[in-house]
């Protein structure tokens, strides 16, 4: 998957996220925003259930940068993605991001949405690992998870999506080609909160902001 940077002046603008402080954890995902689909796949997951560290886990927080509620921000250098509600709160959810020379950052928007989404590997993820398939149907075996949200710039697809994950032990981690997992719970209740045309503003890994952890702070 080629790299891409998206030119942005709202993530240059934005400043640091030193208020988004905790407010409390919420509960885990109920099933109240599930398909019938949902909640036979999510029974018969081919992976074994980890538990999210507490600073991954879904929490509502105060939110003091300026993007309007209803807006996406990846704080990338922290692995944690916000939606924006209104009075200033965000609903924080922990992530995996791309590696390093995968990651990517700038403004997009959500051009489309999926349901258990469908992967076609691309061809610098063919170069990158050995013996992918060529396509792979969407369901649990999937490594796009419960959902897919697709990014658009310019009206044209980005080819980085935000999307679920049968590998929920890497959430917090910097593993990916460059598109933002979920856990499968997280990314369908985020999904039912989300619209096509949603604003989503990718913050650098380098600009570190209140909370990345010392060994992962750019050099200074």
């Amino acid at each position: 998957m080629m790299r891409v940077i998206f030119v942005s002046a709202g993530f240059m603008l934005g400043g640091c996220m030193q208020g988004a402080l905790m407010q409390g954890t919420l509960a885990p995902a109920t099933q109240a925003g599930w398909t019938g689909r949902d909640t036979q796949l999510m029974a018969n997951l081919p992976y074994r259930q980890v538990a999210i560290p507490e600073e991954y886990r879904r929490h509502i927080v105060n939110y003091t940068r300026k993007e309007a509620p209803g807006t996406i921000v990846v704080d990338t250098g922290n692995k944690l993605l916000y939606y924006v509600l209104p009075k200033g709160q965000a609903i924080r959810y922990g992530i995996t991001v791309g590696e390093a020379g995968q990651d990517w950052s700038g403004t997009a928007s959500v051009g489309r949405k999926e349901e258990w989404p469908s992967w076609t590997p691309t061809p610098g993820e063919h170069a990158r690992f050995d013996h992918l398939p060529a396509f792979v149907a969407g369901g649990p075996q999937n490594p796009m998870g419960a959902r897919g949200l697709y990014l658009y710039s310019g009206g044209k697809d980005t080819g980085y999506r935000i999307h679920g994950t049968n590998q929920p032990e890497y959430i917090g981690r910097a593993i990916s080609s460059g598109c933002i997992r979920m856990t499968n719970e997280d990314v369908i209740d985020l999904y039912n909160r989300v619209r096509v045309g949603t604003i989503v503003v990718v913050l650098p890994a380098t600009r570190w902001t209140f909370r990345a952890h010392p060994s992962e702070r750019p050099d200074t």
